[in-house]
């Protein structure tokens, strides 16, 4: 055995032996402000039955978070792979999840909800708090989390007033700087602002071309205000705007092993928000009003084929407005609270995305398959490149009523919630295309021309789809007589995802029209390919926390069951296609356990651990081709486990303070690429560590991630009958300045 596996293998004899853990809730870092910033939470967090991870200030810093995909894997059965641009936020929760169009697990910031899981991904900074909820949370939050939430919180210019300023540089040229202020402009006004910016080259070529892969340049800032006009009022604004591009996608061909493409390939994202919220409090009651604006520019541009030849590229283009209002008022009378809102959103969206036919492509897609059928009279395209064009304009709204109602009985509590959500979702398209081909009497090279046939498609259509979904949720749960926050429960709730239409399958639609107009068949139409269905599910969990008054241990179990309808699945069309398709599959299951632990023995030392195991398969899903059934839902990994061990060692000498020192292992498995378990990715796991040295408001940490080198995939696809895969990072090292300078260690 190398050095290497034997670290690796003894780190997780150490999470072994260590049990199973989550990641601690330190109390200080907690309750006071959960009580304050969480609008929708009746209780506190500590005591919510539910499977939950937390992530502090100090735990985001330790762990290197800087984006929701660090979290992956921390919280179990939660995963998040890193692969293709800032686009892909692809999020697997036990089993459910979809790669495209509506997420499974929603995203709130400052209370404020994420509408287009495509803005998910960007770069984290000045982090309060970060919570994973998983299992449905639709009764509060409606549509798309049916599978989690996840809640981030940044830092108040009322908990810290001073500086704070971030300079880190890694391996693949990668740098990241940060500088925030946060000040009080009186003992009821407070504000902060930051920016950011990173950039990398990335750590793969191109080997046609020789260029990077996975180069980016990003930057960001923030504006937050919080105001409290009196003692009953509280008013917070948080303004973000986002700028960042990268090139290229690291997909390497699994024949040759090699990334060599082409065409440009590019992701260009511009992303605004403000989001606005008033807390009102008055005779035990709180009113709270969350307004927000959202608005998305941006540009993926690929060679579409990913292959060193003239097939085709795709060029989407997309502007995004939205508007998202909830009210919601909540109240607690002796041993029952409540709570009761109204949600309503409005998205609309332009959308063009024209795919490029070149020669190549021409030659291989159309001319080829046309000439087999009738080799007599053979075709030639007069063009060497034709565009097959598609603009989209999609309005989206929905409204929703919602009530959820606790209640305390000695050691039981009892929650029961309901949810009426209404969306509806419409689709203008125009699909054109502009183009002529010849057909030749014998052999093309005679040039005897026996007709000219020109290609006009300008096509207009509308689609609209409407839903209605009822959603309840019931939580019992029974405190036991070990500590305030030792607790066993079971819950049952409905998840819903709403439906949508397959706008990246247009293309492959208008070839088939072209494939008509030749006397080929058509595989598919507009109307057959194009809509899918909600994906519905009910959900049966069984779980305990069990923790100390000190915070000295904690240990968390929970069991579940799913039993899914309609499960949204993206897939890959037979043949010779380029687009991809949701579909629905008929019935899947997903069961699974969640196992956490945390411990703190001394001041000192921590150690954290969590692992998730997830058996998630197809009851009923046919094709038409193959029967799916039994087999395991793609994408989603089967394990998930996390270990961690922080040690702080005081040194007070007059240039240090303390060192901390800080390992941990990820680790990921099995996780199958396609409906007939025909290819996966085996178990893998990923080691990395830190050292900081602390001395004041300063710290110098270096950092290491991958340490064993690990080679591991995080994507698989197939594109025009050829399979890709995404290789993830190699070892990577890193050196991080931090300064944190507070003005006012007094004042609350």
């Amino acid at each position: 055995m190398d050095k290497s596996r034997y670290i690796l293998s003894l780190v997780l004899a150490i999470s072994c032996a260590c049990s199973l853990f989550a990641v601690e809730v330190e109390k200080s870092d907690t309750l006071e402000e959960i009580t304050v910033s969480s609008i929708k939470q009746t209780s506190d967090l500590n005591k919510s039955p539910a499977s939950l991870t937390v992530l502090n200030s100090k735990h985001v810093e330790r762990l290197g978070v800087d984006a929701i995909k660090n979290v992956s894997a921390i919280a179990p059965n939660f995963y998040i792979p890193d692969y293709g641009s800032r686009m892909t936020s692809s999020i697997y929760v036990r089993g459910i999840g979809a790669r495209i169009d509506q997420p499974v697990v929603g995203l709130n910031v400052d209370n404020v909800p994420f509408l287009n899981k495509d803005n998910y991904d960007f770069d984290l900074s000045d982090v309060d708090r970060i919570e994973v909820l998983r299992g449905p949370q639709s009764t509060l939050f409606g549509r798309n989390t049916m599978g989690g939430l996840i809640n981030i919180y940044t830092l108040s210019p009322f908990k810290f007033q001073g500086v704070r300023f971030l300079a880190e540089y890694g391996s693949g040229n990668s740098i990241k700087t940060g500088l925030s202020y946060y000040g009080k402009l009186n003992s009821r006004l407070g504000m902060s602002i930051g920016v950011n910016m990173t950039s990398t080259d990335g750590f793969y070529d191109n080997a046609y071309t020789g260029a990077d892969v996975g180069t980016e340049r990003q930057g960001s800032m923030r504006w937050k205000t919080k105001w409290y006009p009196s003692s009953l009022v509280a008013i917070e604004n948080v303004a973000t705007a986002q700028h960042s591009r990268q090139r290229g996608y690291p997909y390497k061909m699994v024949d040759s092993s090699a990334i060599g493409y082409n065409d440009t390939c590019f992701y260009r994202r511009l992303s605004i928000m403000d989001g606005l919220t008033i807390n009102v409090n008055v005779g035990g009651v709180s009113m709270s009003s969350i307004t927000s604006f959202q608005y998305l520019d941006d540009n993926m541009t690929l060679d579409q084929d990913f292959l060193p030849l003239e097939y085709f590229t795709l060029t989407q283009k997309r502007k995004e407005w939205a508007l998202t209002q909830d009210f919601v008022v909540k109240g607690r009378k002796e041993s029952y609270d409540w709570l009761m809102g109204v949600f309503g959103f409005y998205r609309h969206t332009d959308m063009s995305a024209p795919v490029t036919f070149k020669d190549y492509g021409i030659e291989q897609l159309i001319e080829k398959n046309r000439n087999e059928v009738n080799p007599q009279y053979p075709i030639k395209w007069n063009e060497d490149s034709f565009m097959l064009g598609s603009d989209f304009e999609i309005p989206n709204y929905g409204v929703a009523l919602y009530h959820q109602s606790h209640y305390d009985l000695k050691r039981w509590s009892f929650t029961l919630g309901l949810r009426l959500d209404y969306e509806k979702s419409t689709l203008d398209y125009n699909s054109f295309c502009n183009t002529s081909y010849s057909i030749y009497k014998g052999p093309v090279e005679d040039g005897d021309v026996f007709s000219d046939n020109p290609v006009n498609i300008d096509d207009f259509g509308h689609l609209e789809q409407s839903f209605l979904e009822l959603m309840p949720k019931l939580t019992v749960a029974y405190r036991l007589p070990l500590s305030d926050e030792s607790r066993i429960y079971t819950s049952i709730a409905k998840g819903y995802k709403s439906g949508g239409f397959n706008t990246q399958m247009f293309s492959d639609v208008l070839q088939q029209r072209i494939r008509g107009m030749m006397g080929l068949s058509e595989l598919y139409s507009v109307d057959e390919i194009v809509l899918y269905k909600p994906e519905k599910s009910w959900n049966y969990e069984l779980g305990a926390h069990i923790a100390d008054s000190e915070g000295e241990y904690s240990v968390g179990v929970s069991t579940f069951y799913i039993d899914c309808r309609d499960q949204q699945l993206t897939m890959f069309p037979d043949g010779m296609t380029t687009g991809r398709i949701m579909t629905n599959a008929g019935k899947t299951r997903s069961s699974g356990v969640e196992l956490s632990a945390s411990w703190r023995p001394i001041d000192e030392l921590s150690v954290n651990a969590s692992y998730g195991y997830t058996d998630a398969r197809f009851v009923e899903f046919n094709n038409g081709k193959e029967d799916y059934r039994g087999k395991f839902i793609p994408y989603s990994p089967r394990n998930t486990m996390f270990a961690g061990v922080s040690y702080m060692l005081p040194v007070n000498i007059s240039w240090l303070d303390r060192v901390a020192f800080d390992a941990n292992v990820k680790g990921v498995g099995d996780i199958y690429w396609d409906e007939a378990n025909r290819v996966k990715q085996p178990f893998y796991a990923l080691l990395g560590a830190s050292v900081r040295l602390d001395k004041g408001a300063f710290s110098l940490s270096v950092w290491g991630e991958n340490l064993t080198n690990t080679q591991y995939n995080t994507f698989y696809f197939v594109s025009i009958g050829n399979a890709f895969l995404q290789q993830g990072n190699p070892i990577r090292f890193g050196i991080a300045l931090r300064m944190n300078i507070n003005i006012n260690n007094n004042q609350k």
